[in-house]
């Protein structure tokens, strides 16, 4: 006798497995309208090779795989292709895929078969490929693509073939009924994946004792073969992948691991039967067999269906009394889901369509407090504890639940079963995983992202340093040629020399420069990059003041934008142009030392020296031109603030008024200055300007001193006056040019004029 294990935990609910064994297998014939879903496997789903109008056979393929964990699809029946479209499929989210739908034409004409008579004489690929191409899958549970399930690695020793013909789900009958009834198939199947897998020690099937009919046939079919059909205890869910193989063989499949990692292959019951029938007779999936029952069927049983059936053309085979229905369940109570809608087809997993009343299977009561009783531990067959991955999936602690191994949870809902306070438990677990994926998604495109993002950035620095050295190689090309034309012996020097790198130049000064290590600008080179903004600048200029004659010749329309762009123009000529006479000053009065702060002291030293030369009244008269160049600039900056309506308008205008009471000032002081020159002059005795300077200081601080109170203001009365008749002056020529300052001058106006009643006021002067 063969030792059988047991497993942690499991549940013994009701199995009401009688009700559709009462008949043996029936056609479900051929429904007017197939729709094929692309996507009824793990992994990528198919690709259509059909277009909308086409005709097809029974069994032609109509979406080939895409990728390798993938599956084929075929037409079930021949017919029309009406529509390539997304439909709603069998899914626990009810979401929206594309589907191939045909319209049958009840010929039923199959494609040319290529059968395999002696599959013994094929190469491993080539069985492969034939069961990859009749479009496969796992019929039992997910649906995982079955040769990517048989491609073992030659390196990896498979000692244990197991058939599953467990079924342990209460209600589905569809693998019972086809070991009582097609015990041969299966065991042909099996043969093939001996032939396939090469077991090195056994092959078993796995049955619970529940199928006394279903295990007399394989018996019997398997007599004289090394197949041996192992019979132990019902339990839920010992028909579990790794659950059958611990009973089995005692092995555990480590956590995130496979059953080939402990030299295991396991394989359903219905896609044995599908494997045999692709090879023997080259038929690809294109139906299965599917238990209709419940209580709300009044002819329950188990329908060889067409693959793309609607599920309302079945249901009405089995009798379906819809108003008796509580809801409509694809699989079984224990781990089905609610279809919305019975236009959805059958698929390559739909094992079983269960349409209970509201007695047989009652709504749950409203979900309780957790007690802490622990009895989901207890039931849970993987070992985890479902209490406290409860808590974590409400808390949303998804780390703490993928160090509870949450994706070991086969979601067989044996903890939602046995929890007495009625806690869908293995929905939390459901939308924790759900939830984990979409942050994985997520960080995988956030890291391709930054990838791409860094690989441009170093793309751009490349090219930066590329364009860089190619303007060094020319400077040098030119500087040879130069030299070539005037000293041939320098010439032959200088083609014999080996030439230095201009790229790797070009990216160490790029990086020095980065990394503030850069050398420090000689005295040449900066008067080199100066004569050189000047010319560039004049350039531009004259490039800017023909555009400017043509505009205003041909009255064009963008006359106002070339007007601004030659002003800006000449202010850059003009700045460079200042630069390089200051520095070119500079470097004539205090010469290069060698030393850049002992050039910059000497510089300074030298301006401060010159300006010392200058009388009271030069500087006064410098300081009134630069003012006054300044409240030019910042005028025009308020006016185009206004114009655009920007946030910067009140900050410049109170900035402008300050420009303005600074120049006010220097004005007074410089025609102070002014009247006190001509007596200072009569007086100077000397050519000493500093000695000049003080004495030009006194006598204006004297005759300052002289003015009385009266005086005083009366003359800052009049420097008012005229302030503001100038400022009408203005405005009126600007509101007669229609010039951009108008807004600005009338605002000046009126200050002026607020401040001028002022100051009458204060004189005692009527306005």
């Amino acid at each position: 006798m063969r030792k059988i294990f047991d497993i942690h935990g499991g549940v013994h609910p009701p199995e009401n497995k009688v009700q559709s064994l009462s008949r043996g297998i029936e056609s479900a014939g051929i429904p007017p309208v197939l729709v094929h879903p692309l996507s009824q496997h793990i992994g990528a789903p198919a690709t259509p090779i059909v277009e909308v109008g086409q005709r097809v056979l029974k069994g032609q393929m109509i979406a080939d795989a895409k990728g390798f964990v993938s599956a084929p699809v075929h037409a079930s029946s021949s017919g029309t292709v009406s529509t390539i479209e997304h439909r709603e499929i069998p899914h626990p989210s009810g979401l929206l895929a594309r589907c191939i739908v045909i319209d049958t034409d009840g010929k039923d004409e199959w494609i040319e078969l290529d059968p395999v008579e002696d599959y013994t004489a094929l190469e491993k690929a080539d069985l492969l490929h034939r069961i990859r191409d009749a479009g496969i899958a796992g019929m039992g549970g997910a649906g995982f693509p079955s040769a990517v399930k048989l491609s073992t690695r030659d390196d990896v020793v498979i000692d244990t073939l197991i058939i599953n013909g467990t079924e342990c789900e209460p209600y589905i009958t569809a693998d019972d009924i086809l070991m009582r009834e097609r015990a041969d198939q299966i065991i042909a199947g099996v043969k093939i994946l001996q032939h396939l897998i090469q077991p090195t020690k056994q092959t078993l099937i796995g049955v619970e004792d529940n199928k006394p009919e279903g295990i007399a046939a394989l018996r019997a079919a398997a007599e004289g073969s090394n197949i041996e059909v192992v019979v132990f205890p019902t339990k839920y869910p010992s028909g579990g992948e790794k659950q059958l193989i611990q009973i089995l063989t005692g092995r555990e499949v480590p956590s995130g691991g496979l059953p080939a990692d402990i030299g295991v292959v396991c394989q359903n019951i219905g896609t044995t039967v599908a494997i045999h029938r692709a090879v023997q007779y080259g038929e690809p999936l294109i139906s299965r067999i599917t238990t209709v029952t419940g209580e709300a069927c009044s002819a329950p049983g188990n329908f060889e269906v067409l693959l793309g059936t609607p599920v309302d053309y079945l249901l009405k085979l089995g009798g379906f009394q819809q108003d008796q229905c509580i809801r409509l369940v694809m699989g079984g109570p224990m781990m089905g889901f609610t279809l919305r809608d019975t236009a959805v087809p059958v698929v390559k997993t739909t094992n079983c369509l269960l349409a209970p009343t509201q007695k047989e299977l009652p709504p749950p009561p409203p979900a309780q407090a957790c007690i802490r009783c622990g009895m989901c531990a207890e039931a849970c067959p993987v070992s985890l504890l479902p209490q406290q991955m409860y808590w974590f999936a409400r808390g949303k602690e998804y780390e703490k639940l993928e160090e509870h191994n949450l994706f070991d949870c086969i979601e067989c809902g044996a903890c939602s079963y046995a929890c007495p306070s009625n806690i869908p438990l293995v929905q939390y677990y459901r939308a924790s995983k759900a939830e984990i994926r979409k942050q994985q998604q997520e960080k995988v495109k956030s890291e391709h992202a930054k990838a791409r993002f860094e690989a441009r950035q170093i793309r751009i620095e490349r090219e930066e340093a590329e364009k860089e050295a190619r303007r060094k190689a020319r400077q040098e090309a030119a500087k040879k040629k130069a030299a070539a034309g005037k000293d041939p012996i320098k010439a032959a020097q200088a083609k014999a020399a080996p030439a230095a790198d201009p790229a790797q130049a070009a990216i160490e000064k790029a990086m020095a420069k980065r990394s503030g290590n850069a050398p420090e600008e000689t005295n040449e080179e900066k008067l080199a990059r100066l004569k050189k903004a000047v010319e560039t600048a004049e350039k531009r200029l004259e490039s800017a003041t023909a555009k400017l004659k043509e505009a205003e010749a041909a009255d064009a329309p963008n006359l106002g934008a070339l007007q601004t762009a030659h002003e800006r123009m000449t202010e850059k000529f003009a700045k460079a142009k200042e630069e390089l006479q200051q520095f070119e000053q500079a470097s004539t009065e205090a010469p290069s030392t060698g030393d850049p702060a002992a050039d910059a002291i000497a510089r300074a030293q030298a301006a401060r020296a010159k300006n010392a030369d200058k009388s009271p009244r030069e500087k006064a008269e410098e300081q009134v031109a630069s003012l006054e160049k300044r409240l030019s600039k910042s005028e025009q900056k308020l006016a185009e603030a206004k114009e655009s309506g920007s946030e910067t308008a009140e900050v410049l205008e109170q900035s402008t008024a300050k420009l303005r009471d600074k120049l006010d000032a220097a004005r007074a002081e410089l025609a102070q200055l002014s009247e006190s020159e001509a007596p200072v002059a009569a007086a100077a005795s000397t050519n000493d300007p500093a000695q000049l300077a003080i004495e030009k200081a006194m006598a204006a601080r004297e005759a300052a001193a002289k003015l009385s109170p009266e005086d005083k203001a009366k003359k800052a009365l009049e420097s008012l006056e005229a302030r503001v008749e100038k400022t009408r002056t203005k405005l009126a020529e600007a509101e007669e040019s229609g010039a951009d300052t108008v807004d600005v001058l009338r605002d000046t106006l009126a200050k002026l004029e607020d401040k001028l009643a002022e100051a009458r006021k204060e004189a005692g002067v009527e306005g």
